[in-house]
């Protein structure tokens, strides 16, 4: 006997309902990055003051976030957060300056490497973990983040690096872009899981709420923090600057 039509709208919606839930604040997270991507690479093409200027910014917010986060720790927290802003956003700032021979826009191209390397990494973790799901990765720190999400953020980084290598002199081949940025996913998530860590330790679901969507600055930027200056010593090392 077929079901009655209220039934079968009944079943349809539990059907529906956690694939919506799955993907919920999804076209706020998209907005809000495409603005956000549009005031970064503005100000990382235009250079100079303006970039210097936005860097100055996000590390004020930063270490305000920061300070929230840690309103009931001692000075040696406060000490910890200084260095914790300070290292990534002076990494940001040399690479943007950054001079490579036979490449007259290398800060520009290495700068825009990295951020596009960590971006691929949260989106292919976003997607690969709410599609593929499974075995969590750290379900005491961050109960959403699964083993499957970290493989599909290392595997888009590597591709998304490896496309890089048209145009960043450093890395200087299509097989170390791809490696590095593979590394630089592992390092990015490193830096969101101790993110993730910090807040759950003081009862926190975000850092702020300056962005809709992804909350705070710290929210957004916490893979950045740990793969800049990661990536900075390996240029050094390099020693392609001048």
């Amino acid at each position: 006997m077929d079901n009655p039509p209220e039934m079968e709208t009944l079943e349809h919606a539990t059907e529906v309902k956690p694939t919506a839930a799955r993907w919920a604040g999804l076209r706020v997270r998209v907005i809000s990055g495409v603005v956000m991507g549009a005031v970064v690479l503005g100000a990382l093409f235009l250079g100079g003051w303006v970039f210097s200027v936005l860097a100055i910014a996000a590390g004020l917010q930063m270490i305000r976030e920061w300070d929230g986060l840690t309103a009931q720790e001692g000075w040696k927290w406060k000490a910890a957060g200084v260095a914790y802003v300070a290292l990534p956003c002076a990494s940001l700032v040399w690479l943007r300056n950054v001079v490579i021979a036979g490449d007259a826009n290398a800060g520009t191209h290495v700068v825009l490497y990295i951020i596009l390397v960590v971006v691929a990494t949260d989106i292919g973790a976003f997607f690969a973990g709410r599609r593929i799901g499974g075995p969590k990765l750290a379900p005491v720190i961050s109960p959403n983040k699964t083993w499957a999400g970290l493989g599909g953020g290392v595997v888009s980084a590597a591709i998304v690096g490896g496309l890089c290598s048209t145009f960043t002199p450093y890395p200087p081949s299509i097989i170390a872009c791809m490696d590095l940025a593979a590394l630089l996913a592992l390092v990015s998530q490193a830096g969101d899981l101790f993110e993730s860590w910090l807040k759950r330790r003081v009862g926190m679901k975000d850092s702020g709420s300056l962005i809709p969507g992804h909350g705070g600055v710290l929210d957004r930027v916490d893979g950045l923090v740990f793969t800049l200056p990661v990536f900075t010593w390996f240029l050094y090392l390099a020693g392609m600057y001048q």
